[in-house]
């Protein structure tokens, strides 16, 4: 990297290096078994160029071929969008443990074991279920240089278990399943089998749903799938940028419910999504984007900040292959009071939303969705009765994170990106095909 970096500085008013190497073994189970063990190794670097105020940029996974790298970059710094920004210099970061050295030492027989041990507990609640899943560790090393003294690296540890299973029974198929990831090795993911499980159990008896609006009660994986979406994109400083974002020009305003709240945090030990620094070497933090229902914040890498006139949140995310953009790191929702069963104890006829096919299919810029509900539950008289099929249900989440909306206090990480509890929203379109 040193000697990349030495040679693009004779040819260029600035210029970044990034390097990133990735190592990861997975177990891989269809139909009720192991299918595959394979481990993948990967390498790239990539350069940044700023000559006469344009940015060239240029990606190989060759090793050796620096002279070729810099030759491409200088080729593309015509065609480059302008630079509204300079490299940072020499940083301090704030220490983030994202690797646990015990992750090298797990084995794949115990990876396979884990993903066997999730399949045969779930078979033996329901014997005709059919399960598919993934078992994996993956190490990933980040390193970042530019001619401007900046300098950071930093090692990540993944370990994630996800799992999905399939009763199909004459014309109806049933999907339940769940996930989850640290960056500690997971021995224990009880949570994930007796999720599945209680997914199972719910959904033996089938209940109709009418068409109309009605409440509704979306599970941490509820709201993932139909609420985070459009909001992940409304923050998002490229589309600020844009003037696509329904939120752009409302910073400081009152636009959700005051008892929602929602940040963005780099800076959790042991969390997937965190880092030290962000893609550009700047440090990593908590930012808050609604706080009591105030706007407070939008996402920006160097670039759009540059563009705004802002500093940048520590928010850039690449790959190897591409330039960097504004990206979410931990995305969280933080708790109300209501539990889950208190969300619906006094619902006369509502749906509880598990998981939506589709959902960002609608405006997802205007923060509208609509999908088939995948996995949902119908309530009637403050119980879970059973589930729903030929289901749809569609919202505005700027409509619906309005006045009378819950926040449960039931918050769990999805993914180890996203934590939020359930959200009980009183009013929400539901369509049913008979």
């Amino acid at each position: 990297m040193e000697q990349l970096l030495e040679q693009s500085k004779k040819v260029s008013q600035e210029a970044e290096v990034f390097s990133v190497s990735t190592r990861k073994t997975e177990a891989i189970f269809e139909t009720n078994r192991l299918k595959q063990v394979q481990t993948k190794e990967s390498s790239g670097t990539a350069l940044r160029l700023i000559n006469e105020g344009r940015i060239g940029f240029a990606a190989t996974t060759k090793i050796g071929s620096e002279n070729e790298l810099v030759n491409m970059a200088l080729d593309m710094v015509p065609y480059g969008a302008e630079a509204k920004f300079e490299f940072p210099g020499s940083q301090s970061y704030f220490p983030v443990a994202v690797f646990d050295p015990e992750i090298e030492s797990v084995t794949e027989q115990s990876m396979v074991e884990l993903g066997q041990s999730l399949i045969d507990r779930i078979k033996q609640v329901e014997p005709e279920i059919v399960c598919e899943g993934a078992v994996s560790r993956r190490t990933l090393n980040v390193e970042i240089m530019n001619s401007r003294g900046g300098k950071a690296s930093y090692q990540k540890s993944v370990f994630s278990v996800a799992i999905e299973g399939v009763l199909v029974r004459g014309t109806d198929m049933l999907f339940v399943g769940d996930h989850e990831s640290s960056c500690h090795p997971l021995g224990n993911v009880d949570h994930v089998a007796e999720s599945t499980i209680e997914q199972l159990e719910r959904a033996r008896v089938m209940a109709s749903c009418p068409t109309g609006n009605m409440p509704v009660i979306f599970t941490p994986h509820g709201v993932a799938n139909a609420l985070l979406s459009p909001l992940a994109v409304a923050f998002n400083g490229k589309t600020v940028l844009r003037g696509a974002s329904p939120l752009g020009h409302r910073k400081g305003e009152t636009v959700f419910a005051p008892e929602f709240s929602i940040w963005d945090d780099a800076t959790i030990d042991f969390c997937p999504a965190s880092y030290s620094c962000d893609d550009e070497g700047i440090p990593g933090r908590r930012t808050p984007l609604v706080e009591g229902g105030v706007v407070k914040n939008f996402l920006y890498d160097l670039q759009t900040a540059g563009e705004a006139g802002v500093q940048s949140t520590g928010s850039a995310s690449r790959s190897v292959g591409s330039l960097p953009s504004p990206s979410t790191s931990a995305l969280i929702i933080g708790d109300g009071k209501t539990s889950f069963a208190d969300m619906f104890a006094e619902v006369k006829e509502g749906l509880v939303v598990e998981q939506l096919m589709g959902a960002t299919q609608g405006n997802i810029l205007g923060g509208d969705f609509s999908g088939n509900v995948l996995l949902g539950y119908k309530v009637e008289n403050g119980k879970i009765v059973g589930r729903v099929k030929n289901t749809m249900v569609s919202g505005n989440v700027y409509e619906l994170l309005k006045e009378g909306v819950v926040i449960g206090s039931d918050s769990r990480w999805l993914g180890g990106s996203v934590k939020t509890p359930s959200v009980f929203c009183p009013s929400v379109a539901v369509a049913t095909q008979e």
